[in-house]
């Protein structure tokens, strides 16, 4: 009787994780165990404490079963029980060496045995920690085209799907985006279909098509599933998906100027994944923090980003953070550290540190390097003209443009900066349009066209105000501002270089620092006014005054007035 009562209770326990009552399936499943303590109710016991983010008991369970398999000589459970652990390891605790070595257990359990599910599922659990920890596509490719194979050789439709979800990831990653959307429309039309039936390689599947379409920038897809996924992690009760889903549709929501909705769905993720996936946190906190370094609250993105620890995101937000602040040549350090870190391969996550690393170095003082910058524009162009997109193509001629204003090609500069403000109208990126329309507006005062540079950047304030973008406004004010200024009726031509500088040889922003001290503002409340450091201010006016061969700020105001530039 006593062995029944365990096999009723065993059965019941899997009917209930079928109709998704996991609670249910969890009394079913510690019912058979105080009868029996099998595999297969550990293993049951496990998946329905992971539906009810029970960690110590996923944990517990998961590991019994694993010892139980092996003593039953079943390797091939045992390996699946394996990588779930791995995946538990990396999700619930952040433990990637502990994740890894769980994935290495797994694959020598299934050395010499022919196909099974468990081998597609080691193959797509490796691919992705290939793919988002190491950052390495091509051999996430390989790998998921294994659990293709796999899939397709035993006639699981839900291996191969998850398998081409996480193919077409790879492809985009490497540029190859028209190659891994084929494949993405593929898993679409078999989950619309009702082709697949496991409803944990459902979410995988749908949330693969989510972080493909975010890094393509595909927001109008990424939005649709994005939906979708919700949806289904609602009615399943399937909170880390959830969450996860919530931090990629709030990139959707920033790049589409809608912040007060990224905000929501980025601080209710980021609190959901602290309680149920720990170790998931990092990815919400690095998008937080690009959305407040982007309203200007500097201190709170760079706390989040140091919260955030190595993410990529983070990495790169700290140069953007850098250069807000003004340290170009930090800047452009912390991007160049970035990019060390990603193989050439990895072409959509490599473009947006490229175009950051272009305005770094086109920013820096005195000592640009420009040759680097040009070799970070041609990477970017090849992965944008590889990938089409209107928002990377915008990206790869805003970095044009920039380089070809700071070699002094201003009708070049121009064409590019407006083909890059269109593409990213036409993408639907506000806040990015509008900064490419306040260097489209410096490059046009530098032709002398002032009517249309106040054109230009009255549209990016308008924009930026209804963004409430701070430090961006602020910029783009301090031009406004130079622009409106009165001008001498007339005065002698300004001789400049050939990078269309005054021959004094002030940069931009030292022409800028000057501007604010003819107003009587103290170093620190300019560095208020401009976001970067008082001792960044110091400096700025150190080398004026030194190219200038005067002595004190007012003798500085007073040249550079008689040339026409204050």
């Amino acid at each position: 009787m006593p062995q029944s009562q365990s096999t009723d209770d065993l059965t019941a326990g899997r009917t209930a994780l079928q109709a998704g009552a996991w609670r249910e399936a969890q009394q079913a499943f510690e019912r058979s165990l105080t009868v029996e303590e099998t595999p297969e109710a550990l293993e049951g016991l496990g998946l329905a404490a992971w539906w009810l983010d029970l960690s110590d008991v996923v944990f517990d369970s998961r590991e019994r079963a694993f010892r139980a398999y092996r003593a039953r000589g079943d390797d091939r459970s045992a390996a699946r029980i394996a990588v779930w652990i791995a995946w538990d390891s990396s999700a619930f605790r952040g433990e990637e060496g502990v994740a890894k070595g769980w994935l290495q257990r797994a694959r020598r359990l299934l050395e010499g045995q022919p196909d099974s599910p468990e081998h597609a599922w080691l193959a797509a659990r490796d691919a992705v920690f290939t793919l988002l920890d190491d950052g390495d596509p091509e051999a996430a490719e390989l790998l998921a085209r294994e659990a293709i194979r796999v899939g397709q050789s035993i006639g699981a439709i839900d291996n191969e799907m998850v398998g081409r979800a996480l193919c077409g990831f790879a492809l985009i990653t490497t540029g190859r985006v028209i190659e891994g959307l084929r494949e993405l429309d593929e898993v679409s039309a078999a989950i619309l279909a009702g082709e697949l039936t496991d409803r944990v390689q459902i979410a995988l599947a749908g949330c693969y098509l989510i972080g493909a379409c975010d890094r393509a920038r595909d927001h109008g897809r990424a939005v649709q599933w994005c939906d979708r996924v919700k949806e289904y992690s609602r009615r399943w009760g399937l909170k880390p998906l959830f969450a996860v889903c919530r931090t990629q549709y709030a990139s959707v929501c920033m790049w589409r100027g809608s912040w007060d909705e990224a905000e929501h769905e980025l601080t209710a993720a980021c609190d959901e994944l602290a309680i149920c996936r720990p170790g998931m946190t990092a990815d919400g906190r690095a998008r937080l923090g690009e959305l407040r370094r982007r309203q200007g609250r500097l201190d709170e993105a760079s706390a989040l980003f140091d919260r955030s620890g190595g993410h990529p995101l983070a990495s790169l937000g700290r140069a953007a953070l850098a250069l807000d602040r003004g340290d170009a040549q930090d800047a452009a350090d912390l991007v160049d550290r970035h990019l060390r870190r990603l193989p050439a391969t990895n072409r959509t996550e490599r473009a947006a540190a490229q175009e950051l690393l272009v305005r770094a170095e086109t920013r820096r003082e005195g000592d640009r390097d420009l040759d680097r910058a040009r070799v970070a524009l041609e990477e970017l162009r090849i992965i944008a003209a590889s990938a089409g997109t209107p928002p990377l193509l915008a990206s790869a001629s805003l970095a044009a443009g920039l380089v070809a204003s700071a070699t002094g090609d201003l009708d070049a500069a121009r064409r590019e900066l407006e083909d890059a403000v269109d593409r990213f109208d036409e993408s639907g990126a506000p806040f990015e349009a509008a900064c490419a329309r306040i260097d489209l507006a410096s490059v046009k005062e530098r032709l002398g066209r002032t009517d249309a540079a106040v054109a230009e950047v009255d549209r990016a304030i308008a924009e930026l105000a209804r963004l409430d973008a701070r430090f961006e406004m602020s910029a783009a004010q301090t031009v406004r501002d130079r622009l409106s200024a009165p001008q001498p009726v007339s005065s002698p031509a300004i001789p400049r270089d050939k990078g269309g500088l005054p021959a004094a040889g002030l940069t931009a922003r030292e022409l800028e620092v000057l501007r604010l001290v003819s107003t009587g503002l103290s170093n620190q409340a300019i560095a208020e006014r401009l976001f970067i450091s008082e001792h960044t201010v110091h400096r700025h006016v150190a080398n004026t005054l030194s190219k200038l061969d005067v002595s004190s700020r007012s003798a500085a105001v007073a040249h550079v007035a008689k040339l026409g530039l204050l």
